[in-house]
């Protein structure tokens, strides 16, 4: 509804109805016939609480329901007039085990057909008289599910993300409200929208950092998800291929084993840095043979490390086993949870070779390299400075997959999740970066990659995977096993005390003037020595010392569970400083 606040209108929540106190109060101005419902405040409420933002910033993730009555028996429909995919036995067995299951994790490689697996949830939750959401970690993934969910569902499914326009959000909140839209898809954002009768929650891509909110509320949309399920009696299904070390400690999980369609898949490790002879036999041989290809470089990082040619390890903090930043201007590399600092080395402190790199290519000048390198190639730039618009993403998946471009060339954006079936070889680099970045996910991000890279190739034709790395042994004893990778890691995070083990916060404070930045992280720091059973891992300037003028302090905090932390953090909250509880960037 509009309130009057001073000489302003401002729209305002009703939370809860009282009497009309002593003091002079206004007259609301207009009602626009929308409500909240309890459990949309009750879990906006605790998103505010838990991720440190106002109830205002929490509920308008939410949008409100209309004053319409939808009943449930409306949309009840016969057995036979939904269409469903046909699923294999190991496809029918993780149906039949998700549907049993309140909450769990769909463990599937990939081209196991999750995709199938999902739709004949939808199918029976529309036969119960039941809606579903469908989260996916970003919109590039949109157009190619639409097409997909649209041959089952027809126009009782609707996309929803940030770049579809407020005339199509409208249309489809009056779908949604007058009961012809039963099934949502998007990315984040579309976990808000208010559907009745809600029975299923999907999370494809669970372990995508994207699911993330990098400003006020920090929420994340995966364990936003789970809560959502409990309050509103919904199933929930995480899905990946590389799911989190989080996820496969937390929940039960159900595992697809085999591809929907195996075909023969090759691994060949080469070494080297760059686009190198290697690199450009393997793609000009697919070319020529009419084969597609991907080719994957990391994206542009504001840091460099350094490593080293000859092994391929980063050179880390001797107390974070993390890759120390090398910072030129200040002539020393810095550990960026820690704080510890040394000399630039000349030398590799593993294996004693001379000189150390920190080198990295882009995608423009590995495109020109290319096509300098093999001539006719067609090659489609698939990153976030060239596909800045809904419509050019469209237009660029439909040159690659009617095979008018014969190379995608791009960074993360690649591993979200695209099925193309004449992809013949993926190249993937820079995982030796990846793996030495100042994170505690270094080796876990860097085998995701890999595998999801890896996975759009090879879908319905043999395919060659090249890896370049110095260091082999890092991937090779995990090349077609995930899972073997999570059990690793997951004995090394509980030994480094590193989430799932513990719960992590961090706290950004920003300030134009640099020493109130500073004291500010310090009288915080001061505060939070006060408390026990919290950590503070380590405190100092931001990996990014300066945004928008602004100059940038970071503290780390760790403790064994929530509650403690949560309390603590509760004291030191205050305007200057930003808490992300569950960090997943710490630059």
């Amino acid at each position: 509804m509009e309130v009057p606040l001073k000489s302003a209108r401002k729209e305002a929540v009703v939370l809860q109805e009282v009497s009309k106190p002593a003091f002079k109060t206004e007259a609301v101005s207009r009602s626009f016939g929308k409500y909240y419902t309890p459990v949309q405040t009750e879990i906006a409420k605790f998103i505010a609480e838990y991720y440190f933002s106002s109830f205002s910033e929490a509920i308008s993730l939410f949008l409100p329901y209309g004053t319409k009555s939808v009943q449930r028996s409306e949309f009840s429909v016969k057995e036979d007039a939904v269409r469903r995919p046909v699923l294999n036995e190991a496809q029918q067995q993780a149906y039949e085990a998700l549907l049993s299951k309140e909450k769990a994790l769909l463990f599937g490689v990939t081209g196991a057909g999750k995709t199938e697996i999902f739709i004949a949830m939808m199918a029976k939750m529309l036969e119960e008289g039941k809606t579903s959401i469908f989260l996916m970690p970003e919109i590039s993934l949109t157009p190619q599910m639409e097409k997909r969910l649209k041959v089952y569902f027809g126009d009782s499914v609707a996309m929803w993300h940030s770049k579809i326009t407020k005339k199509k959000k409208e249309e489809i909140l009056e779908g949604i409200e007058a009961g012809r839209i039963r099934i949502v898809a998007g990315a984040r954002s579309a976990l808000f929208v208010p559907l009745r009768d809600l029975g299923l929650i999907i999370v494809d891509e669970e372990h995508d950092d994207s699911y993330k909110a990098q400003t006020r509320p920090r929420y994340h949309a995966r364990d936003v998800a789970v809560l959502m399920g409990k309050k509103m009696n919904a199933k929930v299904v995480l899905a990946s291929a590389t799911p989190s070390t989080t996820s496969y400690h937390k929940y039960d999980i159900v595992r697809v084993s085999e591809p929907y369609v195996k075909r023969a898949k090759r691994y060949r490790f080469v070494q080297g840095d760059s686009i190198n002879a290697p690199i450009i036999y393997a793609l000009r041989e697919h070319y020529e043979e009419g084969g597609q290809s991907l080719l994957f470089l990391p994206t542009r990082g504001n840091f460099k490390y350094l490593y080293c040619q000859k092994c391929g390890k980063t050179h880390t903090c001797p107390f974070c086993s993390v890759g120390m930043a090398l910072h030129r201007r200040h002539r020393h590399l810095k550990c960026h949870y820690c704080n510890y600092t040394e000399a630039i080395r000349e030398s590799c402190a593993h294996c004693g070779h001379t000189p150390l790199s920190s080198e990295r290519i882009g995608t423009q000048e590995a495109m020109e390299l290319i096509a300098e390198s093999i001539e006719g190639i067609r090659i489609e730039q698939f990153d976030k400075d060239s596909i800045t618009t809904a419509n050019k993403l469209v237009k660029a998946l439909k040159r690659f997959e009617s095979g008018e471009s014969n190379l995608l060339l791009g960074t993360q954006m690649l591993s979200k999740g695209h099925d193309y079936p004449n992809i013949t070889l993926a190249v993937i680099m820079g995982l030796d970066h990846i793996m030495g970045m100042a994170d505690y996910r270094s080796r876990e991000r860097a085998m995701s990659l890999l595998f999801q890279i890896a996975g759009r190739s090879g879908r319905a034709k043999e395919a060659e995977v090249l890896i370049q790395t110095a260091d082999p042994a890092q991937f090779e004893p995990y090349l077609g096993d995930y899972e073997s990778f999570l059990k690793d890691e997951l004995l090394f995070l509980e030994i480094a005390q590193y989430p799932p083990f513990v719960s992590l916060a961090r706290l950004l404070i920003a300030h134009k003037d640099e020493s109130k930045a500073s004291k500010i992280t310090m009288d915080t720091v001061g505060k939070l020595k006060a408390f026990d059973d919290v950590e503070i891992v380590g405190h100092g300037k931001a990996p990014i010392e300066r945004i928008a003028n602004k100059w940038r302090f970071q503290i780390l905090l760790r403790a064994k569970s929530r509650v403690p932390l949560l309390k603590a953090l509760h004291t030191v909250d205050r305007r200057e400083i930003e808490i992300d509880m569950d960090p997943v960037e710490f630059s």
